[in-house]
């Protein structure tokens, strides 16, 4: 299974999208995807249609992960293992959630999540 950052799930509303087609490949390949609830309300931010978001609930089979007290406590260790960059608790959030939940993460925005490897992020090639 692979956990799925904001930008790729935007990115399945965005016809011929690299994200979009690179989830489909996944998918053919047997693979499943999933998302934090914090990417999952980064994304309903918008905007989008209802059908957007419907249309993107079901690739993802209704799956996304809910955010427990144990993906907040991995979520503060990120921060803070790495430098309490202001702006950046929300990437600690879904990286938090793709660690607990040991899948790998999906982004392309690897500038910010790749300075979490060291603390246990595995990032989707």
């Amino acid at each position: 299974m692979i956990h799925l950052d904001t930008n790729f799930l935007v990115d399945l509303v965005t016809v011929g999208s690299p994200g979009g087609e690179k989830i489909l490949a996944w998918l053919r390949a047997g693979k499943s995807v999933t998302t934090s609830a914090v990417a999952w309300s980064e994304f309903c931010n918008g905007p989008l249609s209802r059908a957007q978001k419907d249309a993107v609930f079901a690739v993802l089979d209704r799956n996304v992960k809910d955010f427990t007290w144990r993906e907040a406590e991995e979520a503060a260790r990120l921060f803070n293992f790495s430098g309490r960059r202001r702006g950046s608790h929300a990437d600690c959030m879904i990286a938090a959630a793709a660690i607990v939940s040991g899948m790998p993460l999906a982004t392309f925005n690897t500038a910010d999540f790749e300075r979490l490897v060291p603390f246990g992020l595995m990032l989707e090639g």
